[in-house]
């Protein structure tokens, strides 16, 4: 059975840093792309940030500069640092593994930032 469990969610002050953890079991995690998603209330799911097997980064143009995503194969686990946090990255952080046509989705963890 494939999981993507996040985790490091939380309420920060706007500023401040939080590393969010995807640990995913069921999937052959070193061959997979893996990224991050955001949703924040009444807005669109926004792409974050995408790591490929090899290791090459792609980030939202926004985000650039802020949040740098990062993998661990041998701990299947993908990692978001979010850095000098802002109110507008309030949303549910959502972790995904995509290979080829088949990709999975984690349920998410929340991320609160007050002003």
């Amino acid at each position: 059975q494939v999981q993507l469990v996040e985790s490091g969610g939380g309420l920060v002050q706007a500023g401040g840093s939080l590393r969010l953890s995807c640990a995913a079991s069921g999937i052959r995690f070193s061959i997979f792309d893996l990224g991050w998603y955001r949703q924040a209330p009444g807005k669109q799911r926004e792409w974050v940030a995408r790591i490929n097997s090899g290791g090459t980064t792609l980030y939202a143009a926004s985000l650039k500069g802020r949040f740098t995503i990062s993998r661990d194969n041998a701990k299947n686990t993908v990692y978001l640092q979010m850095n000098n946090l802002k109110p507008e990255d309030t949303a549910v952080y959502i972790c995904y593994a995509v290979f080829l046509n088949s990709d999975k989705w984690g349920q998410g963890t929340q991320v609160t930032v007050s002003s």
